[in-house]
């Protein structure tokens, strides 16, 4: 297999089974045709914090050729602890489009749709359907709720990642799929996790983020097996990995 060099889009490279040099070091592990199928794709982020944030800029460096971020949420000074995207100059930035600038930033080649609003019952079918993956960067059990729900009727996977304090769980939905689901359709005394409580640091979010992003890889390219009807826990804290079967 030749490699790109710096003339031609990606796209035309990889058409014409050459790697891209950008993308040379993913030869070994996703391959050409994977990167091919990478750049077709489509993905959404629902939530650009701590978990989104992470995930846009590992699929922007990683060259998924379409992405939608969806958050109506702006950037305080609580978001710099954590957030990729917060920083000084972002504080009162809409989260969706601080995503599109860094996503501009890193690879210009890419598509990225900034969707200034919050998922909605109302909203969510025109805002996530004809996408390949979904990736669930909520905070709020209402909101994954209603993602979940659309997602099914749509035929979507969605990647699911939740996190307080120095744990996280991460898990692959697939439509057919109903394990997460059922956990997540049972009552809650609160809309808000116990993230809400233990709040997070910056590795928990980035752990998270790189298992979602490396199932959103797994799906779109077919190569490695999927969490599905499966959950990784862990706890950086204890250095505990799990695979727990739903």
């Amino acid at each position: 297999m030749t490699q790109g060099g710096n003339e031609g889009s990606s796209l035309d490279l990889l058409l014409a089974g050459q790697m891209p040099q950008r993308y040379l070091r993913n030869e070994a592990t996703i391959g050409v045709k994977g990167q091919l199928k990478l750049l077709q794709a489509k993905v959404a982020v629902v939530g650009a914090g701590g978990l989104g944030g992470h995930a846009i800029e590992l699929l922007a460096r990683l060259g998924v050729g379409y992405l939608k971020v969806i958050d109506g949420d702006c950037f305080d000074e609580t978001n710099l602890n954590r957030q990729l995207l917060a920083s000084t100059q972002t504080m009162g930035t809409n989260k969706a489009v601080a995503a599109a600038a860094r996503v501009a930033a890193i690879n210009p080649e890419l598509e990225l749709i900034a969707c200034r609003c919050r998922l909605t019952a109302e909203n969510a079918v025109e805002l996530l359907n004809e996408l390949d993956v979904i990736v669930d960067g909520l905070d709020n059990f209402s909101s994954r709720q209603i993602l979940l729900a659309v997602a099914q009727q749509l035929k979507i996977p969605v990647v699911y990642a939740a996190i307080a304090g120095c744990t996280g769980q991460v898990s692959t939905v697939l439509p057919t799929d109903d394990a997460i689901r059922r956990l997540l359709q049972q009552p809650q005394p609160e809309d808000r996790g116990v993230e809400a409580v233990l709040g997070n640091p910056a590795t928990t979010p980035a752990v998270a983020a790189a298992l979602q992003v490396q199932e959103v890889v797994k799906l779109i390219t077919g190569r490695g097996q999927l969490l599905s009807e499966k959950l990784v826990y862990f706890d950086l804290e204890s250095n505990l990995f799990e695979l727990i079967n739903l």
